[in-house]
């Protein structure tokens, strides 16, 4: 097998210097948060909540299709594989049907880090700010990804190989009971003095994971370097790097890894897995589930802890951590659990959810708190 780049002590000092500087602005998905956008990306996370179309609200992880960088994107360390690995977003406020954002990107720090992975990880990570047309904030959100040689992550072999689960008739029976039974709160207010801590969420499942649902995500998300004929090759002739051979000869992009077996297996993993953000909008759906309508979700923290491989089913699951009252709002933590079938965290994080207080419930006719702007 041939051997891919690795990390070289000039490569990472040209990375380093970048530390504390705007990033250029890849071209986003979405700029302008339509209907259609909207309805696309609810769809792609397979998120049903009627309160996107109904009140022309978008869900709040809907950023991540309308900026590159904070889904992952990197610069430098060219032929370094990039996994991503995690986001905190802190919303100033929601975002709305017609609204169009800006991605402004700066690289935060890179950290190198031991890895069982992989020996040696470099984290780097960006702090993406989100702004509306008036320049006002809309969300600040550091991610991460972590950089490792791909012939080192093979060769360390960390991931025993795994044989595709097979679902009996009765486990996809469950999974099925599951959507149908989804719990969605809708328009019944969730009061702050209702919540009690350490009540558990009603569970979200997703998948099991195919290829077909990893192409019904990138339809909303949009992908990182997924280009067709010309731009593909206008691509791999700005970054020689990104252009991998297939088994037939042909260059094409890291990103494969997502459903493509035998690069799942060069990079150190035993099967294609699935797209880090998208776990991250999963603990979302979850939150803004929970929370109703009358709820707003100000802060998701999100740590991607292992590769959700195709075949996969992933139960969603929260439990209320604390409460207080900040400056008279009802704020709520929670921490969030993506479990796979094998028992095995995938993702976990928290989430501050801002919820009515019934000595301030809102008068009838008053506007939907998700168009209010929270002081974080």
């Amino acid at each position: 097998m041939s051997r891919f780049p690795t990390i070289s002590d000039e490569a990472l000092g040209a990375l380093r210097a970048l530390v504390g500087k705007e990033i250029r602005r890849p071209e986003p998905y979405v700029e302008v948060a339509t209907r259609d956008a909207i309805r696309h990306w609810a769809h792609g996370i397979g998120d049903r909540n009627p309160l996107w179309a109904a009140a022309r609200l978008a869900p709040p992880t809907i950023l991540f299709a309308m900026d590159r960088i904070v889904s992952g994107y990197v610069t430098g360390l060219p032929g370094i594989h990039a996994m991503y690995a995690g986001t905190d977003f802190r919303w100033r406020r929601a975002v709305r049907e017609g609204d169009r954002v800006l991605g402004r990107s700066v690289l935060l720090d890179l950290e190198e880090k031991a890895s069982t992975f992989a020996r040696r990880a470099i984290r780097q990570t960006y702090r993406t700010t989100f702004v509306d047309d008036a320049e006002a904030i809309v969300c600040e959100a550091d991610s991460w990804c972590f950089r490792t040689e791909r012939d080192t992550a093979r060769e360390l072999q960390k991931y025993r190989a795994l044989e595709p689960h097979r679902y009996a008739p009765e486990e996809i029976e469950r999974i099925r009971r599951a959507y149908a039974g989804e719990a969605i709160r809708g328009a019944a207010p969730r009061y702050w003095e209702d919540v009690t801590v350490g009540e558990p969420l009603p569970e979200v499942v997703k998948g099991p994971l195919t290829v077909t649902s990893v192409i019904a995500f990138v339809q909303g998300w949009g992908s990182l370097y997924v280009r067709a004929h010309g731009l593909a090759f206008d691509l791999f002739e700005r970054h020689p790097a990104l252009g991998i051979p297939n088994e037939f000869g042909v260059p094409e992009p890291p990103e494969r890894v997502h459903w493509d077996a035998d690069l799942a297996r060069a990079v150190g993993v035993p099967a294609p897995y699935d797209y880090g953000p998208e776990r991250v909008a999963w603990l979302g759906h979850l939150v803004t589930n929970w929370m109703g309508d009358a709820g707003t979700l100000a802060r998701l923290n999100v740590q991607v802890r292992r590769h959700n491989l195709i075949g996969d089913t992933t139960w969603c699951r929260g439990r209320v951590a604390a409460k207080t009252v900040l400056e008279a709002r009802g704020e709520v933590t929670l921490d969030l659990v993506a479990v796979n079938q094998r028992d095995e965290t995938i993702a976990q994080g928290q989430a501050v959810v801002v919820l009515p207080r019934r000595s301030l419930a809102p008068r009838e006719g008053a506007r939907h708190p998700s168009s209010t702007t929270l002081a974080l």
